[in-house]
């Protein structure tokens, strides 16, 4: 019924009005067939030709609707397929979105993320970036030198060297080039115990002595102990009279001439107290940061049982799949004290951070007034800006999502270089889940091994120094002086071995945006950190010598 309704109406439109119709001679019609009133034959035969007219009309014009019709609904058909993959794939796009979060999918304790395609410069970098520097700190073999005697210089000086392993290393490169820029006499220097470390390691239980004198002979005199002549040595290490104490940080060379050296003629011999960070970097002579580079890259060697132990670590490391593999050093800076010297905020219960908050209370309580409120559960305002500026420690969760999103798989060997981590095991788990084959150094040696080294806590640092530095990739989570002695030591060797260097911010910030996707994750995170991998770069003012030695310790290739 609708398709003849739509005839009708068609016929309708096409057909003359009743009036003009009687005039118009239809198109069947012919000439050998006039039609006359008069003709009976013609009055009967004149409705069967219209009729046939009229039919014939309308057949033709259905027939050219239909193909009409028949296009525009092949046109239609195609417009609403497009539509409909348009909106499926919106819809996909917004589910993936609101399903990323945290950019993998989380079952309890345990993150799975997808699997990225290796790149070629997974485990080094690229040669061609790494040919044009070479090492020229070295000391000069054969050279004169017009070194006075020991008795003979402008006078002796003594250093506490205080904090950790490597805040100990600076401070004696920094002491013999102060000692060279006075010409005076150094003291072996005291590793001094202090508050975090407890531990009472001397020079020469961490240190070559013998070769570190020998090694410097020509540029520095250094002797074992304070000399005979002085009898009271106590009052060294407590007289004011003997005390040099308004060394400003970062000092140029010249405040040592100016203000240390009469001090020192007058005496004859003085303690330099404080001794942290109290030599500048681009406000001395290039020959004396060469020498600090000399200091830590050649004169200062571990003992030789030390060095020992940390070569069966690496071959160990090398070997845990049965056949030769490269393996990764994690310097994983998440124990209680670096969590709470940070004060940023991390995930816990409430519980967790009011034992936090109590804590952070009881050891640095001026700073913990200033940022926290009464009952040190929250967070001041700006504590949280932290984060976002990438000046928080990363948690090991947030490492395993960067280390899979870097294209390291499954598999990867990782030796973590850490103290115990915040939080335990549960904390742990996102970063062992998603990478089961972590080590530790007591999960590579026996007990008997390890014992010998135990008696100095500095011992044990200095195992996990050596395995990172010759690790094939070292990453680190958190500034400070361990990792930004790794990261020189490694550029100064060539910069050919990768040392990752994270942008925190960058982190942040993509870990806090619930619509970001695991693909542009991915793409943010290789694309940042091409250039965050050791490479050469060259030194800018204020930029200290230890991370980054390029130049004044290393010549054009």
């Amino acid at each position: 019924m609708a398709e003849l309704r739509h005839s009708s109406s068609i016929g309708g439109r096409a057909t003359p009005s009743p009036r003009k119709r009687d005039d118009v001679t239809s198109p069947l019609s012919s000439d050998n067939h006039p039609l006359h009133d008069d003709d009976d034959g013609g009055r009967d035969r004149y409705p069967r030709d219209r009729f046939r007219s009229l039919f014939s009309n309308h057949f033709q014009l259905l027939d050219e609707s239909a193909r009409f019709y028949s296009n525009n609904f092949k046109i239609l058909l195609l417009l609403i397929s497009v539509i409909v993959f348009a909106g499926i794939f919106s819809v996909y796009s917004v589910i993936s979105r609101l399903n990323a979060p945290y950019l993998c999918k989380k079952d309890g304790i345990t993150l799975h993320c997808p699997r990225v395609k290796e790149p070629p410069s997974l485990w080094e970098n690229p040669l061609s970036t790494t040919t044009s520097w070479k090492p020229c700190a070295e000391r000069c073999i054969g050279a004169i030198s017009d070194l006075p005697e020991a008795n003979e210089t402008n006078g002796y000086i003594f250093i506490h060297a205080e904090g950790g392993l490597n805040q100990q290393r600076i401070a004696i490169c920094n002491a013999v080039a102060v000692a060279k820029i006075m010409n005076a006499t150094l003291i072996l220097p005291v590793l001094k115990q202090d508050q975090i470390w407890k531990d009472q390691t001397k020079f020469e239980d961490i240190f070559d002595v013998d070769h570190f004198i020998d090694y410097l002979k020509d540029d520095v005199q250094i002797v074992r102990d304070i000399p005979s002549w002085f009898t009271d040595k106590s009052e060294l290490f407590t007289s004011i009279r003997r005390t040099v104490k308004n060394i400003p940080k970062y000092a140029p060379a010249q405040f040592y001439i100016d203000n240390v050296l009469p001090r020192i003629k007058e005496k004859k011999i003085m303690a330099l107290k404080p001794f942290v960070d109290r030599l500048g970097y681009d406000n001395v002579p290039q020959e004396i940061n060469r020498l600090r580079c000399r200091v830590n890259y050649h004169a200062l060697k571990f003992l030789p049982e030390i060095d020992d132990m940390a070569e069966q670590l690496v071959a160990r490391m090398r070997n845990r799949t049965g056949s030769p593999n490269p393996f990764m050093a994690l310097h994983l800076r998440f124990e209680k004290g670096m969590v709470g010297l940070s004060f940023c905020d991390f995930v816990g219960t409430r519980a967790e951070k009011a034992l936090m908050g109590l804590y952070r209370l009881k050891e640095w309580p001026r700073r913990f007034k200033l940022l926290f409120v009464q009952d040190g559960s929250h967070l001041w305002p700006l504590a949280l800006q932290k984060r976002k500026e990438g000046r928080c420690p990363l948690e090991p969760g947030e490492v395993a999502v960067m280390l899979r999103a870097m294209g390291y798989p499954k598999e990867t060997q990782i030796y973590v270089a850490s103290g115990q981590v915040y939080g335990g095991q549960n904390r742990m788990a996102p970063l062992r889940n998603m990478f089961p084959n972590l080590v530790t150094k007591e999960e590579l040696t026996t007990k008997d091994e390890l014992d010998g080294f135990r008696k100095h806590v500095t011992s044990l640092a200095a195992l996990d120094f050596l395995v990172c530095l010759k690790s094939d990739v070292f990453v680190m989570t958190h500034g400070g002086n361990f990792a930004k002695l790794i990261i020189g030591a490694r550029r100064y060797m060539g910069h050919r071995q990768k040392s990752i260097k994270p942008d925190k911010g960058l982190l942040s910030k993509s870990l806090g945006d619930p619509y970001m996707g695991w693909a542009t994750f991915v793409e943010d995170v290789v694309m940042t950190h091409q250039t965050r991998t050791g490479l050469p770069e060259a030194t800018f003012p204020n930029y200290d010598i230890w991370e980054n030695p390029l130049t004044p310790c290393m010549c054009k290739a």
